[in-house]
């Protein structure tokens, strides 16, 4: 059902996409109520209507008085609702167990808070999607917050995936590795591990104790003899046959107890095969297992607390303080701690911790798997309800408890103390990042501390595989998620020329900027500036200072585009020279309307600005080597229209080689299997058209 004004274009249904969301292909479902709960939950997500409202230039009403003439249609059943400004941007997405009782709620104009009240005057219109239970609304409610990412809703501000080890099982002699992204590949995984760091170091350890290859498929068949690895001990050589397949069958056996908890007997099993071994005077053999013990001890010793009653569970702890709210995640898995996340997520400061950590928790399960146990500093808001819809997606019961006494009470406390520890950090460096900016807008003559710094460079080699960079700064640091390279793809640049290559990127970015977003010192953009709510995200749009890495040669490039534009009062632009023999500390900084300085060498702002600089500097190689890689493996068949990886196969296998096929007469190509007359003309024409 839906309610509102008329509807501009829907957004992409693609945004309804349930990886991640669905219970997993190889849960439990014993009364098939989960299999009918995903079914009804994927149809509610296929019927969704993401259209927004749209205003057509017209005055829109909003506020209460808007929503009230939407309750008399609404019914007395749970579900999901979105509120819309003018524009059509979602405000808020929430659930109810009575759409009419709650819309009802909102319409009568009193709030308990702000927040409430600016969200209802900005409304515009609803639109509403009734569910069969409130669970069902519960899970669509996390859905829809992660994928519009509404500006009053409490949003991860980390949504990064965990890293997994992957037992293979889809290989005579298995292998383990690191695994991030979709469980596509038979085999058995093992996590989640809080970072990479974690399962590298755990993957190391293993190896030594029990000889896993880590090796590819392909180098394992092409191994005639064993590789290091073997030599130093840590993989038992299955590739040339060092271990018979029963043996390496033996080693992943235990490997995978290992991992799934039955770590004692485990060692249990190596202690006695090293007794006897010794018992037999085979002291070779009673090394090997000696040294496998102690990989053993170093995998545990490295996990930090393993507590004895908590065999699988997540605890999470939530700690407020000065405005912001961190959640600390602790992992448990086969009775060892796997590793730890601190999360801050973007919430009003009017919400207290229980709500915080409700919809935080709704949202973390969205992509992810469910453990049996989850453990709470606080308790939250319809916890039961929380459970359910989490037992529902996982396709068994799922407990969420905030123990009060004994061992699980002691990890909640440990990960509410980390949570304290990280947040203060964090307080900390925003504090030290709030006074730097501040310094940066005494010095420069901003009219405030920027709330958005661009830093642009650009990386090739003499010309070839030329790349633009921007990295974003803002009060928390660098802004990753809109960092933005540039391809240089203008045929009027000289190769190796840097002014014209930053002409480009300069075109481009603003140009771009003032499409999206209008320039600065319209009605929308006056808005978005001046409204410093806690919800507004902290970077916005436009840019309050941008950083060009060069000096006078590159700011007149950037001057002469920003005049282009009519934007060249809007931002401020500083170039940062190098200084002589390009030494740091003797940075020169040119602006318009100010003579070329320094600043002095111990001032902590020009240690900002190089670690801002050198941050664009590491992005644009990164990016310049990614592309040049890329170039260097590129094959001349990539280039001709219709040739997919199928027939590209098909034709190197067929020749052996790009050069060969470019060779090769028409009546040749089309023998090829895929290669119909007019494909192999259009391949024949290709490579002699371009003069291969």
């Amino acid at each position: 059902m839906t309610a509102g004004k008329p509807p501009i274009p829907k957004r992409d249904p693609a945004a309804a996409d349930m990886a991640g969301y669905l219970p997993d292909d190889d849960a439990e479902d014993e009364d098939g109520e989960a299999e009918a709960t995903e079914t009804n939950v994927r149809e509610l997500l296929a019927s969704v209507d993401w259209s927004g409202i749209g205003v057509d230039g017209r005055q829109v009403a909003t506020g209460a008085e808007v929503i009230q003439a939407l309750v008399k249609q609404l019914p007395n059943q749970p579900g999901v609702y979105r509120m819309l400004n003018p524009a059509g941007d979602v405000l808020y997405v929430g659930k109810a167990r009575s759409l009419k009782k709650r819309v009802t709620a909102y319409a009568q104009g009193r709030f308990h808070t702000d927040r409430i009240g600016r969200m209802v005057r900005e409304t515009a219109g609803m639109e509403f999607v009734v569910t069969r239970t409130e669970t069902e609304a519960l899970l669509l409610e996390a859905n829809l917050i992660k994928r519009l990412r509404p500006r009053f809703n409490v949003l991860m501000r980390d949504d990064k995936s965990f890293p997994y080890i992957l037992m293979t099982g889809d290989h005579a002699a298995p292998g383990i590795f690191k695994h991030r992204g979709a469980r596509s590949r038979k085999g058995d995984y093992y996590g989640p591990f809080a970072s990479a760091t974690a399962v590298g170091r755990t993957i190391n350890s293993l190896q030594r104790a029990f000889l896993l290859r880590t090796c590819t498929d392909s180098v394992f068949e092409s191994r005639t003899r064993p590789c290091l690895l073997y030599q130093i001990k840590r993989c038992a050589g299955p590739c040339t046959g060092e271990v018979t397949e029963a043996e390496y069958a033996e080693l992943v056996r235990e490997a995978k107890d290992f991992l799934s908890g039955r770590s004692s007997s485990i060692k249990a099993q190596i202690s006695r095969a090293m007794q006897d071994a010794s018992e037999e005077l085979d002291f070779e053999r009673a090394a090997i297992y000696r040294d496998r013990l102690a990989a053993l001890s170093h995998v545990q010793s490295h996990q930090g607390i393993n507590p004895q009653s908590v065999e699988e569970a997540d605890v999470f702890a939530i700690h407020q303080e000065g405005g912001q709210t961190c959640i600390e995640v602790f992992f448990f898995r086969t009775g060892q701690n796997w590793g730890n996340r601190a999360y801050f997520p973007k919430a009003d400061s009017a919400l207290g911790a229980s709500e915080v950590l409700g919809a935080f928790l709704t949202q973390f399960y969205d992509d992810k798997p469910c453990p049996r146990t989850i453990l709470l500093s606080h308790a939250v808001d319809e916890q039961a309800l929380l459970a359910e819809a989490l037992s529902t997606r996982a396709g068994r019961r799922v407990s969420v408890t905030v123990p009060q006494r004994g061992e699980k009470k002691q990890l909640t406390d440990n990960a509410l103390q980390n949570a304290r520890e990280a947040l203060g950090r964090r307080l900390a460096e925003t504090s030290s990042q709030a006074r730097l900016l501040k310094g940066l807008a005494e010095t420069f003559g901003l009219a405030r501390p920027p709330r958005r710094i661009e830093v642009y460079d650009n990386s090739h080699i003499m010309g070839s595989n030329a790349v633009g960079a921007m990295v974003v700064a803002g009060p928390e640091g660098f802004v990753k998620g809109q960092y933005r390279k540039f391809n240089i793809r203008s045929d009027d640049i000289t190769p190796g020329d840097d002014f014209g290559m930053m002409r480009e990127v300069m075109q481009r970015r603003f140009s771009r900027l003032i499409k999206e977003h209008g320039i600065p010192g319209t009605p929308q953009t006056d808005n978005d500036e001046d409204d410093d709510s806690p919800s507004r995200s902290d970077t916005p749009a436009w840019p309050d200072l941008i950083l060009i890495d060069g000096g006078k040669g590159q700011m007149s490039s950037v001057r002469q585009v920003l005049e282009d534009l009519g934007i060249a009062d809007k931002v401020t632009a500083i170039g940062v020279a190098k200084g002589a023999d390009r030494e740091a500390g003797r940075e020169r900084f040119f602006m318009e309307g100010r003579e070329s300085f320094s600043l002095p060498v111990r001032d902590p702002l020009l240690y900002f600005i190089q670690r801002l600089r050198d941050e664009a500097h590491r992005f644009a190689i990164g990016s310049h080597r990614a592309r040049r890689k890329k170039e260097l493996v590129r094959n001349p068949l990539d280039e001709i229209a219709g040739i997919g990886p199928g027939r590209k196969r098909a034709l190197l296998h067929h020749f052996g080689t790009a050069k060969a096929v470019s060779r090769a007469a028409v009546e040749d190509l089309a023998v090829v299997d895929g290669i119909s007359e007019a494909m192999a003309r259009l391949i024949y024409n290709h490579f002699h058209e371009s003069g291969a």
